[in-house]
């Protein structure tokens, strides 16, 4: 599915291909919450990062976020979160473990986007009291990371386009 994205301020837009356009986590660790606010929701759609283009790219920042872990020492996520460097909107993540694909904001994306059937509530060990976590049939909890990655769950609701 063809995706169009932004930032709030539109000095940054992208398309990019995507073969799972359905978001299907809200993730509540402290790395989304504090860099897209809110629930972040940054790694819930999967797209072809050889298909992603870019109009504005010198308004793009790349943060690599800090992993503070219980009991270990902290350590900088190879991961890159990309943001507006004008209006400070998530825009996508890109991971070097999985080079292939890029992980758009279902926030920045301009596109209608359909809703899923069932969403993971992820990270919940790290959800602060003031958030109101959905409950409920299509609410799935997960304390930490699901072991169904964002394919299985795509191919498990039969998402997947072509």
């Amino acid at each position: 599915m063809h995706l169009e994205g932004s930032c709030h301020c539109r000095a940054v837009r992208f398309s990019v291909e995507a073969q799972s356009p359905v978001p299907f986590m809200h993730c509540h660790c402290s790395i989304c919450r504090k860099t897209a606010g809110s629930g972040g929701f940054g790694i819930n759609l999967g797209a072809r990062a050889a298909t992603l283009k870019v109009r504005g790219e010198q308004h793009v920042g790349r943060y690599h976020a800090l992993i503070r872990e219980p009991g270990q020492r902290s350590k900088r996520s190879k991961a890159e979160r990309r943001f507006c460097l004008k209006c400070g909107s998530a825009l996508w993540l890109w991971e070097p473990r999985w080079p292939d694909l890029v992980h758009p904001h279902a926030s920045a994306i301009d596109t209608p986007l359909p809703k899923p059937k069932e969403v993971v509530e992820a990270a919940l060990a790290y959800v602060p009291a003031w958030v109101d976590v959905p409950k409920g049939k299509g609410h799935v909890h997960s304390r930490e990371w699901p072991a169904e990655s964002l394919e299985d769950w795509h191919m498990r609701h039969k998402l997947l386009s072509a």
